[in-house]
């Protein structure tokens, strides 16, 4: 199976955020990837569920809502009303992640769970097996336009042997600083979603830049 690719909303010209949707609706992307910050968890703060619940209006793609947010099981029910497809909880703002994952499944849309830069990817062992998605973060959450952290490929090798030992079906997404210039490495560590926020809306032409990152081809990797 090929590798997804989701562009983050977040990087987008929220003066024409209809118009952009409309881009990823045309485009070969397979999911809108969609931050949520509460301005606590991480410094800044994006858009809550009404601003969701208008995008799926317009969006024929899934949308992958990331909660960046403390306490998110309070609000994971209001996000699934939204239109919310996939959502991702951080490990580090769950006190009983294990309840959560329960709680994201119980209405019926995918649970993911985020690590952030300093978080070893251990965390998530007792977990993956529930999980249909492992986030690496490979910048510091909260804001857009971050370098890469390379250390993130050694996390991404890491869940990815473990989902292969244990058999799991558990895809694996990494955000934060991925474009063209370092998806191949990204991809060769195991990752199967690739959320490309600045590398697509930054981008002279977002459709052809979409087109040639879902083209890379595994088999193409050089030693």
């Amino acid at each position: 199976m090929s590798h997804a690719i989701a562009p983050s909303i977040l990087a987008a010209d929220f003066t024409k955020l209809a118009n952009d949707i409309s881009m990823v609706n045309m485009s070969e992307a397979d999911y809108l990837h969609v931050d949520v910050m509460d301005g606590v968890f991480v410094p800044a703060i994006s858009f809550g569920q009404d601003i969701v619940k208008q995008m799926k209006k317009v969006c024929e793609k899934p949308l992958d809502v990331h909660l960046m947010i403390i306490d998110p099981d309070r609000y994971i029910k209001s996000f699934v009303e939204a239109g919310a497809e996939i959502i991702t909880v951080h490990y580090e703002a769950c006190t009983h992640l294990h309840r959560t994952i329960q709680l994201i499944h119980s209405y019926g849309v995918k649970a993911g769970v985020a690590i952030n830069p300093h978080t070893p990817a251990s965390v998530l062992d007792d977990v993956l097996e529930d999980l249909d998605l492992a986030l690496v973060m490979s910048v510091n959450p909260g804001f857009g336009g971050q370098k890469f952290i390379y250390r993130a490929l050694h996390k991404i090798e890491y869940i990815a042997e473990q989902i292969r030992q244990r058999n799991l079906a558990c895809k694996i997404e990494v955000d934060g600083g991925v474009g063209e210039q370092n998806m191949q490495s990204v991809l060769k560590a195991g990752a199967d979603i690739l959320v490309a926020g600045s590398a697509v809306f930054r981008s002279e032409n977002p459709l052809e830049t979409i087109k040639r990152m879902k083209a890379v081809d595994l088999h193409t990797f050089t030693a």
